[in-house]
């Protein structure tokens, strides 16, 4: 597995080089329409639902990871997510939450708990069935938010 390094330099699990924003990156990884998104080609709803269910049994179960979601209601985290990932991933889906880095704003996330984050996600794609190339796809996709949630993009 290749690492996935940021702006600033920090590497992330993953595969290739995320470079830019996320937005502009999702951008120009949706404008290939002729082909299926990541998101059909994961599976699509079900597929996602599933992983954001069982990704946060892994992330809640985290020290590390754990208290940042003390005071967070998990329905509204877990819906958010669900809308999150789809949109991310090429889904037919329009997030409505607040920008990624306003709403990690202050909350004192670093490069460990993003790598953190990311290996769980990478292991609970694993886990659900998503095949290596796609989960590592994934994996690329949201590194690209890295710097948005760490709060090294301003």
């Amino acid at each position: 597995m290749v690492r996935v390094e940021d702006n600033a330099g920090a590497e992330f699990a993953g595969q290739g080089r995320a470079s830019g924003t996320g937005a502009a990156l999702l951008e120009a990884a949706m404008s290939a329409t002729d082909s299926p998104s990541l998101y059909e080609r994961i599976g699509g709803a079900p597929v996602v639902d599933e992983l954001i269910e069982a990704f946060y049994v892994r992330v809640l179960a985290d020290p590390l990871l754990a208290p940042f979601f003390h005071d967070t209601p998990l329905e509204r985290l877990r819906r958010m997510q669900k809308e999150f990932f789809a949109m991310a991933l090429g889904g037919p889906v329009t997030y409505s939450g607040r920008s990624l880095a306003h709403a990690h704003h202050g909350r004192g996330i670093g490069r460990e708990h993003f790598a953190h984050f990311v290996q769980h996600l990478l292991e609970t794609l694993k886990d659900i069935g998503v095949g290596e190339a796609e989960a590592d796809h994934v994996i690329e996709h949201i590194n690209t938010f890295a710097n948005e949630i760490t709060g090294t993009s301003y």
